[in-house]
């Protein structure tokens, strides 16, 4: 019995057993080809050979018919015959099995160099010149799929365009402002791309060409919850904490706003929960017209003050006329 050269068990190349789901087969490819990418493997020529290892083994066994295929005739992996010259056509299995429009029984073994070459023929994968193993029908695109170097394609070969998502979370000053942003894609891509200004949640942003094959990528924007603002429609809302002077008398206090800190002036006798609107200094519709920040005024009182204040605070109780309880014993 020959010892034959170059059988490949695609299960134990992506580390599955043989009764792997096609998610469990997914998930294990997504893993390993995340783990021995060349981009973030640079150099490593082991790394670079598992890579296109394990995408071989993903070409077969994420296509149903031919894993089927390579589940059926892989068993004949030791089957003597392999490598020889016999003139005479060999038979170590029966059945009417048919591959390639040919019944199992027109496959002779003894025709190929080893394993590899033969189970490629019968599951309808070529071989190039070099020996090496080529597509030859559409292969399951996927985000860490790329073109491998054994691979060449024929005009009428070519790999499908395809669309892809992605997610990017983004504070709410950068949705506001914009700018350029470097994001890095699962399959190892890093790109810098011109963000628009005035993103919100839900926004879909269409990047052209930097899908798979020529396809374009589509961003999903979520914009992260921001401590101070909440965004309503083109309206910005936020507190503002004052003193109950300020409340009292009325005057210019700081509130923050997208653009910074800006001077706004509070009237005498201001509520606490009363609104006040700062026109124009809200967000920006996909137009640029930018809607209104309404602030919300806090009247807070200290918890700790001064015997000085405290003397004063006495005495303004002994001189004010303001009965805030008034209505309660008419």
């Amino acid at each position: 019995m020959q010892n034959l050269r170059n059988f490949r068990d695609y299960y134990e190349i992506l580390g599955v057993s043989k009764e792997a789901t096609n998610e469990e087969i997914k998930k294990n490819y997504r893993r390993l080809a995340r783990q021995y990418h060349p981009d973030l493997n640079p150099g490593n020529k082991a790394a670079e050979e598992k890579f296109k290892d394990i995408g071989e083994a993903y070409e077969i066994l994420s296509d149903s018919e031919k894993r089927v295929k390579y589940d059926e005739f892989s068993r004949y992996w030791n089957q003597q015959g392999f490598g020889s010259k016999q003139g005479q056509r060999t038979k170590p299995w029966g059945g009417d099995n048919r591959s390639n429009g040919r019944t199992t029984q027109d496959v002779n073994p003894g025709n190929y160099p080893d394993f590899t070459s033969f189970i490629n023929e019968v599951i309808g994968v070529k071989t190039s010149r070099n020996g090496t193993a080529g597509a030859t029908n559409t292969t399951t695109a996927d985000p860490f799929r790329t073109p491998r170097t054994k691979v060449s394609y024929s005009p009428s070969q070519r790999p499908s365009r395809r669309d892809i998502e992605a997610r990017l979370s983004l504070p709410l000053e950068k949705a506001y402002q914009g700018g350029l942003e470097r994001i890095r894609l699962e399959d190892g891509r890093s790109l810098e791309v011109g963000m628009p200004p005035g993103m919100v949640t839900g926004q879909t942003i269409r990047l052209r060409n930097q899908g798979i094959n020529g396809g374009d990528l589509y961003l999903k924007i979520t914009v992260e919850p921001h401590p101070i603002f909440k965004i309503e429609g083109t309206d910005v809302q936020c507190q503002v904490p004052i003193t109950p002077s300020e409340a009292v008398l009325g005057g210019q206090v700081e509130a923050p706003t997208l653009d910074g800190l800006v001077k706004m002036t509070i009237p005498p006798g201001v509520r606490s929960g009363q609104k006040l609107r700062l026109v124009g200094k809200g967000y920006p519709n996909d137009k640029g017209k930018r809607g209104d920040q309404l602030v919300e005024i806090q009247i807070v009182t200290p918890k700790n003050i001064s015997q000085e204040e405290r003397e004063l605070y006495e005495k303004i109780r002994l001189l004010e006329t303001f009965k805030p309880r008034a209505d309660l014993f008419s």
